[in-house]
C-alpha cells in the first residue's frame, strides 16, 4: 500500500465504461461534466490497446471487475492508479459507488487522499507464447491464464513444468495459472484456493482433471510455469477471459510474474475480506 505521494497530480483522466449499464453511461457524463468544470483532460480511446493510457494521471473504471480488466490491460507500463467504480453486481475490485465518485475525484484534485484510501499494487503475470512454427507472443495479465479444450467431450493433455523441471502432465479440460487478485475468479470455481491480494504467488489449479492428483499449487512468485500441448488436440488460450490464440501440440506457454504491478486507489472500508463475505453470505446469523 502506498499513500498520497504516489498520486500525481490530476491533469489528464482516464475513462472506461461498459457501454450496457445506464447506471455506469450516466456516471460517465458526470465525470466529463467534472472534467470539464476542473480543467481536466479526459481520454476515452476507442480500442484496448496496451499502452492507450500512458500519459493519464488516474483512469476511472465504470462497469464492474471485466471494466476494471480492461483498464489495466490499457494502462500498459505506465502507473497511473485504477479507480474502481461499482455498476452493477458487487465485485473484487470496485470499491466505490456512482453517486460517490465526484466527491472522491474532488478530493483527489485537491491534492488529497479520499478518506479512507491507499494505493494498492497488485501482482501482474507475464505470459508468453511460443509456438512450433516460432511465433512468439508476450501478454499480460491481473486475474489469470488459461489453456482450455477447444473439443467438447474431449480432454487435453497438458505438461506442466516447474523452473524447467517436470511436474506433471495433466489430463483435463484445462489449466489456469492464477495470481492472487485472480484467485476469486475462474480459478476458485475450478476449486482453487482464495489468497490475499496483497499476496505474490503463482496459483496454478488445474480445470476437471481426469487424474488422482487434482490439487491446486501455490507457488513462489520467482518460479516460473512452462505448460506445453501435448497429446494430438489444440487448446486455446485466453488471458483475463479474452480468447487470444489457438495452440498445437508443441506450443509452450511460459507465466512469470511480471516485473509491472497494476495499482489501485482503493477507497472506503469494504476490504477484500469484507466482499469476500459479503459475495458468499458468510455474515453472522
Amino acid at each position: 500500500m502506498k499513500g498520497m505521494s504516489d498520486l500525481a497530480e490530476l491533469k489528464t483522466l482516464g475513462l472506461v465504461v461498459n457501454p450496457e449499464r445506464d447506471d455506469a453511461a450516466a456516471a460517465a457524463d458526470d465525470v466529463r461534466s467534472w472534467a470539464t468544470t476542473h480543467g481536466v483532460i479526459v481520454l476515452e480511446p476507442k480500442s484496448s490497446d496496451a499502452g492507450a493510457f500512458d500519459t493519464v494521471d488516474l483512469v476511472v473504471s465504470l462497469g464492474g471487475d471485466g471494466t476494471v480488466l480492461r483498464a489495466v490491460q490499457m494502462i500498459g507500463d505506465a502507473t497511473a492508479p485504477v479507480l474502481g467504480v461499482n455498476c452493477g453486481t458487487l465485485g473484487y475490485l470496485t470499491t466505490i459507488e456512482p453517486d460517490e465518485v465526484i466527491e472522491v475525484l474532488d478530493e483527489v484534485a485537491r491534492g488529497a487522499m479520499p478518506r479512507g484510501g491507499t494505493i494498492d499494487e497488485r501482482m501482474l503475470l507475464r505470459v508468453e507464447v511460443t509456438t512450433s512454427d516460432g511465433v512468439a507472443h508476450t501478454l499480460r495479465g491481473l486475474n489469470e491464464m488459461v489453456v482450455e479444450k477447444v473439443e467438447s467431450g474431449h480432454t487435453v493433455r497438458l505438461e506442466v513444468a516447474i523452473d524447467n523441471d517436470h511436474f506433471a502432465t495433466y489430463s483435463a479440460d484445462g489449466l489456469i495459472v492464477a495470481t492472487p487478485t485472480g484467485s476469486t475468479a475462474y480459478s476458485l470455481s475450478a476449486r482453487g484456493p482464495v489468497v490475499s491480494p496483497s499476496h505474490r504467488a503463482l496459483v496454478v489449479t488445474p480445470v476437471s482433471p481426469h487424474m488422482l492428483f487434482d490439487r491446486a499449487l501455490v507457488l513462489d512468485p520467482r518460479q516460473t510455469v512452462l505448460v506445453t500441448v501435448r497429446g494430438h488436440r489444440g487448446v486455446s488460450l485466453a488471458v483475463d477471459g479474452l480468447r487470444f490464440v489457438e495452440l498445437n501440440p508443441g506450443d509452450v506457454v511460459r507465466v512469470t510474474a511480471d516485473p509491472h504491478v497494476a495499482r489501485f486507489l482503493q477507497v472506503g472500508k469494504r476490504g477484500f475480506h469484507q466482499i469476500l463475505r459479503d459475495k458468499f453470505g458468510l455474515g453472522d446469523d
